[in-house]
């Protein structure tokens, strides 16, 4: 049952990462340009929207493992972040038609120039705390194990 409930949250995460994705874009570029994107960037989008999953996976299991010790959830969170933002930079670039007014078309053209980087930069990310947290729950299955061994 334990495994079921982590694969749950694992796959909630990552339809949740594309939904937010295919929101965002769509709503600032509208669909076709979204499925565009999508269609050049998919390795990348499919790539950050896995890790995000996986990272959640891992953490919904490890705290099923570790009952209600402090666990750092602020990784999941900011990996979560920088891989929305990387695949959101998809369409960076058309916000410049929209906000110039803000001041911040200089930033928008660097995220657009930078697009690819970005998508590199949040899959790094993705990595880095799945090595974080995948030694930390094999350890707790370890002991977990252990535990029923002694019981």
């Amino acid at each position: 049952m334990a495994l079921v409930k982590t694969l749950s949250w694992g796959a909630a995460a990552f339809v949740l990462m594309l939904a937010v994705y295919f929101g965002v874009v769509s709503l600032v570029s509208g669909w076709d340009f979204t499925l565009e994107q999508f269609a050049d960037f998919w390795y990348f989008i499919i790539a950050l929207a896995l890790g995000f999953g996986t990272q959640v996976g891992l953490y919904v299991h490890l705290r099923q493992l570790v009952g209600q010790q402090k666990i750092p959830g602020k990784m999941v969170a900011a990996t979560g972040t920088t891989s929305t933002a990387a695949m959101v930079s998809c369409c960076a670039h058309y916000l410049v038609n929209v906000l110039p007014v803000l001041g911040i078309t200089g930033f928008v053209t660097v995220v657009a120039q930078y697009q690819v980087q970005l998508f590199w930069v949040g899959l790094a990310f993705n990595l880095v705390a799945i090595l974080y947290i995948a030694p930390k729950v094999i350890k707790a299955v370890k002991e977990h194990k252990q535990c029923l061994i002694n019981a």
